[in-house]
């Protein structure tokens, strides 16, 4: 149904993108600073989850009446924000609560923990200015219209860049929060680190809140 061609020019596309640190990529890192690496590759599932809702979003056609009414754009684009910027705050205000010997330890924690990391990040995910252009502008254009079954297409071919976005949002979790790892030889470096990951939260729901439409 989608020819291998489209498939390989579409991930490299993608490619292209997922390369350049986004708010998805930059709120992976802040979680891993901040709790290491069990929160950083549940983000980063939630993260995948919620850009695949963005998928099924413009196959079904709401993605593009996103992208085309500002308002809605603004809405999806401030709350995304606001949420990073919580998120942040939270980080900085407990990042007292962090203690060296959790690094090395690290506890598995309820389930309902673990759940609420990936809606986190799903929600992260779903309200991601750059991944809601890029899924209502690029993904269309690779879509045959002419073998039909266009929203199945959509479906498919969305699964490329969710599949590319998990490796590389993992790797990069996993690459934070071994430097935190790294610093935490005492609690207050283990503090500090946590601060940081809250201020790289806020700095990333400021810069979406301020960040232009594409077009």
């Amino acid at each position: 149904m989608v020819s291998t061609d489209r498939v390989l020019a579409f991930a490299a596309m993608s490619l292209l993108v997922i390369v350049i640190p986004g708010p998805s990529v930059l709120f992976v890192i802040g979680r891993a600073l901040a709790h290491g690496r069990r929160t950083a590759v549940a983000t980063a599932l939630g993260n995948v989850f919620g850009s695949y809702l963005l998928v099924v979003a413009v196959a079904i056609g709401i993605g593009s009446l996103v992208e085309r009414s500002a308002a809605v754009y603004l809405t999806v684009k401030l709350a995304g924000a606001a949420y990073l910027v919580l998120l942040g705050v939270q980080a900085f205000r407990h990042r007292g609560e962090l203690k060296a010997s959790a690094i090395t330890a690290e506890p598995a924690g309820p389930a309902r923990g673990d759940l609420r990391t990936v809606l986190d990040g799903a929600l992260v995910g779903v309200t991601n200015p750059k991944g809601v252009v890029f899924f209502a502008a690029v993904l269309p254009q690779f879509v045959n219209h002419a073998a039909g079954h266009v929203p199945a297409q959509m479906l498919l071919l969305g699964l490329v860049p969710i599949t590319i976005g998990l490796v590389t949002d993992t790797l990069w979790g996993l690459t934070a929060s071994a430097a935190r790892t790294w610093f935490a030889r005492s609690d207050r470096r283990l503090s500090l680190i946590g601060g940081a990951g809250g201020f790289t939260m806020i700095g990333l729901g400021l810069t979406v809140a301020v960040t232009g439409r594409a077009d």
